[in-house]
């Protein structure tokens, strides 16, 4: 692919809810630009954005793909998104690569949960954003009503720039509001037509509404507007580029992908009125010192890796942003995050699975290069004699975990480095090995994820691996004083074991751990042997006495005992001290703790009843509430970690998708009785199976 000029580049993200067609649509554009010569389909796992194995299984999107195509002699690099929540990270990454995003609905009337994202995380980018009303070919589809919903949800920015020509079956083409044209597709082909007559009256009100719309972008048209009562095609175009920057403008294109209506019309608007890098504001980072530092195109080389990958031909690929400067072939560059120097072989332009080698990649466009050692999704690549650190992306951290464990010993050797190649390439994926419970956790931002990753553990790396729901880390402890002997004497025939101890056992306030006090006088037991009691009484507690949990927020006294003077050792003491611990606590008034978690969820107005009400059947306590502006509310509650082990799937049914959560752990507190009773049998089975 040649080079291109920066202000002939286009970025755009395809963002929206999973099933709109948004990998549809990008077929389409790729195969009128002519940059594929086949149309494929996401049913038939032909398509050129959906190209990973669990891609074409699922038939959904997965991984955000780079889709580079040309039309008009501007280069539009197109990024489609996945759309299933658990995905989103992609999509987040994707947002800092572009400079808008094109929101997919399909015609239904009805706003999805994945559109509401996208509006939320443009917004936050602040780059454009348009809407394209897909589908209009099938049945019960309603652009109207489609157009009124994105209203009632967005506000009035969102201003129709085509409406369609046909219903249904009987969807043919479009018309331009912003030309007063109308053009009629037969057979992929494109060409213009005469606007129906019973369209006039409708077509006449939304373009006032259109030009009224624009006209206030800038005072000079409004104006003119007002002395003359309406603007020419030019001025309404430069009202609505300048409405489309500043973000008062969200402009509705319509089509269909599969009928290929409004795809032309879509590339052309992209082109025409979508920003090119060249007018974006300069970006702005710190240099190493923590300075403020800025780039414009003309700057010496920057750019931001928005993705990494792992392909099964070249190894790590890393995708980025050119922000500023060029990156060659054959060359070095300084990663600023990492302070590290990385050789760079080729680099590539991507279209979805296949990389063409280029000699560079200059401002404004994207690019991959394979096989740098250091750099991981979100830092910064620069000219090292100009270094600078563009803001690191944010990333959701994960809420739904499963454990793991290898099925053979040779699974085990390869599954520590396999899952940590997994993590480079998704940063919403974390593995740790959970020190309470002994278990590897894959945690993710849903089901469908984690899921996914077990998959990708086999198919990629070979690594076979059970799963399970992860333990809760119980705990246990006193509740009462109490007091016992622990004795441990042996006699073999030649030299015998001898230890002999008093313990008093007391509870501690929650938190406070476990202390050791030595109260020995008179030299009951000889000063060597002492740490000997403590040692013993802190193996003890490694698994306590009633559900084999450790036991915590204790003190434990000694302060009386015997020995003899050839057969007292320091292993004998030890065994003393376990025998005195499990006596003197099994008189203590044994409980067990859970852990608590603070929980942040938040969720649309509409379903706080439910989320309140499903959380008080959890044992949950809400601790209060806090209205967040747009209709939602912020809950705050303390739950038990048993009972959310699931949670993002529960909230996820609840909420309609539209709800997510935070947790972290608070404290433990005692378990209810008969929750208890179940949690100790539950043990009981464990122990005896092992």
């Amino acid at each position: 692919m040649k080079k291109y000029s920066i202000e002939s580049i286009r970025n755009i993200a395809l963002v929206g809810h999973g099933g709109t067609g948004k990998t549809s649509l990008a077929e389409a554009l790729l195969y009128t630009s002519g940059a594929i010569s086949r149309l494929g389909r996401v049913d038939d796992g032909t398509s050129t954005g959906d190209f990973d194995p669990e891609e074409i299984q699922r038939k959904i999107s997965i991984n955000a793909s780079v889709l580079p195509c040309e039309w008009k002699s501007t280069k539009i690099n197109l990024i489609d998104t996945p759309g299933y929540p658990d995905f989103i990270g992609d999509v987040i990454g994707s947002m800092r690569a572009v400079e808008a995003a094109l929101i997919v609905v399909d015609g239904s009337g009805s706003i999805d949960v994945g559109a509401e994202t996208g509006w939320d995380l443009a917004t936050e980018a602040g780059i454009t954003k348009l809407f394209f009303v897909n589908k209009l070919e099938k049945e019960n589809m309603d652009f109207y009503r489609t157009l009124e919903a994105l209203r009632q949800r967005f506000g009035t920015s969102v201003a129709p720039l085509q409406l369609p020509i046909g219903a249904e079956d009987r969807f043919v083409g479009v018309v331009d509001l912003l030309t007063h044209k109308a053009y009629r597709w037969e057979n992929g082909k494109v060409a213009p037509t005469e606007i129906p007559a019973d369209m006039a009256d409708q077509i006449s009100k939304m373009r006032e509404e259109l030009i009224e719309s624009v006209a206030e972008m800038d005072d000079a048209l409004m104006e003119k507007y007002f002395d003359q009562g309406t603007l020419t095609d030019e001025e309404v175009a430069s009202g609505l580029e300048m409405g489309l920057r500043a973000g008062k403008v969200v402009p509705v294109l319509c089509g269909s992908a599969m009928k290929m209506v409004g795809v032309d019309t879509l590339l052309d608007f992209i082109v025409a009125s979508v920003p090119s890098p060249a007018t974006a504001q300069s970006v702005v980072g710190k240099s190493p010192s923590g300075a403020e530092e800025k780039r414009v195109p003309g700057d010496p080389f920057c750019a931001l890796v928005f993705k990494t990958m792992a392909d099964p031909y070249v190894g790590k690929l890393t995708y980025f942003r050119v922000f500023s400067g060029s990156i060659k072939s054959d060359s070095h560059v300084y990663n600023a995050n990492k302070g590290r120097e990385e050789r760079v072989g080729q680099v590539y332009f991507v279209l979805g699975k296949t990389q063409e080698g280029c000699p560079e990649v200059g401002a404004g466009d994207i690019g991959a290069v394979a096989k740098l050692q250091e750099t991981v999704t979100g830092d910064t690549l620069c000219d090292k004699a100009r270094p600078i650190i563009l803001p690191p992306i944010k990333f959701p951290e994960p809420v739904h975990s499963l454990a793991v464990k290898a099925k053979t010993k040779a699974d085990e050797d390869k599954l520590g480095p396999a899952l940590q190649k997994l993590a480079e390439e998704d940063p919403t994926f974390h593995t740790i090995r959970d020190p309470d419970t002994g278990q590897t956790l894959l945690s993710g931002l849903g089901e469908t994820q984690v899921d996914i990753m077990v998959e990708r553990l086999k198919r990629k790396f070979g690594v076979e691996v059970e799963t399970e729901t992860p333990k809760v880390a119980y705990r246990e402890t006193i509740t009462m004083p109490a007091e016992a002997q622990g004795r441990h004497k042996k006699q073999t025939g030649g030299r015998g074991q001898f230890g002999d101890c008093w313990i008093r056992l007391e509870p501690l306030p929650r938190g406070a751990g476990y202390e050791f006090v030595d109260q020995i006088v008179g030299g009951a037991i000889p000063r060597q042997f002492i740490p000997s009691v403590d040692k013993g009484i802190r193996e003890a507690m490694t698994s306590g006495i009633v559900a084999g949990y450790p036991v915590v927020d204790v003190r434990a006294t000694c302060y009386d005992g015997s020995f003899h003077t050839v057969d007292s050792s320091d292993l004998a003491f030890q065994l003393a001290g376990r025998l005195a611990f499990r006596a003197a606590a099994e008189k203590a008034g044994p409980v067990l703790l859970e852990p608590i978690m603070d929980l942040e969820v938040v969720v649309p107005e509409e379903f706080m009843g439910d989320v309140i009400g499903d959380l008080n059947a959890k044992r949950g306590r809400v601790a209060g509430m806090e209205p967040l502006g747009g209709g939602r509310q912020k809950i705050r509650a303390q739950v038990p970690q048993a009972e959310i082990l699931r949670y993002s799937i529960d909230l996820r049914s609840i909420a309609r998708g539209r709800g997510k959560f935070t947790a972290q752990f608070s404290h433990y507190e005692e378990v209810p009785a008969h929750v208890a009773q179940t949690i100790i049998a539950q043990a009981e089975k464990a122990r005896k199976e092992e």
